[in-house]
């Protein structure tokens, strides 16, 4: 009986948007958090001269990769916010799997040029003002994965070089963009150069 009174609201009521599944859910913020401490354990500590070493013109400093982290996590979500503002493309296709996007993204045997955006122009007074942010931005896009009931498998924006990755994909990307460049203020680190204290 209840249902034959409600068949009228379910014929002109709006399909509500898929939202994830829970090990989908569970995989991103496990991700998330663990990028995250990677991140933080490798500047732990560090002294202002271990911060702002560079080996050559050419490379990033750590000072330099954590701040292109830091940006990278507010433009990254900035796109993923207006990405699912718009329409769901649910027949749209990604170009790559999950499990690629955090395989091929930390793998540092190829090199690109950041985009301007995202370059280090040492926008942070200091280090430990960067590192709040980071933690802030992080936390804000952690709560969001968690609560999140967005549509983020049917929106889609490319990659220029992983071309269509849905929106869900683009967080795992956070993730796995954070382990890249965390991988690459490690070798900074591991330079024979690299100031003792």
């Amino acid at each position: 009986m209840l249902l034959c009174m409600l068949a009228p609201v379910l014929a002109v009521a709006p399909m509500l948007a898929a939202s994830l599944t829970q090990a989908d859910r569970e995989r991103a913020i496990q991700e998330l958090n663990t990028s995250r401490q990677q991140f933080l354990d490798s500047i732990a500590g560090l002294s202002p001269a271990q911060w702002n070493f560079k080996p050559d013109e050419k490379t990033w400093s750590v000072a330099e990769c954590a701040e292109h982290i830091t940006v990278s996590e507010d433009v990254i979500f900035g796109n993923i916010s207006r990405m699912v503002q718009g329409p769901a493309d649910p027949d749209k296709k990604d170009a790559v799997t999950d499990d690629f996007i955090l395989k091929a993204v930390v793998n540092r045997t190829q090199k690109f040029q950041a985009p301007e955006i995202l370059r280090p122009t040492h926008r942070f007074a200091a280090p430990q003002e960067m590192l709040d942010h980071f933690k802030e931005s992080r936390a804000r896009t952690i709560a969001y994965v968690t609560d999140t009931q967005d549509d983020l498998r049917g929106h889609f924006y490319d990659h220029p070089v992983l071309k269509t990755m849905d929106a869900y994909q683009w967080i795992l990307l956070l993730s796995s963009h954070t382990q890249r460049h965390t991988a690459q203020l490690n070798e900074v680190k591991a330079n024979p150069n690299f100031p003792k204290e």
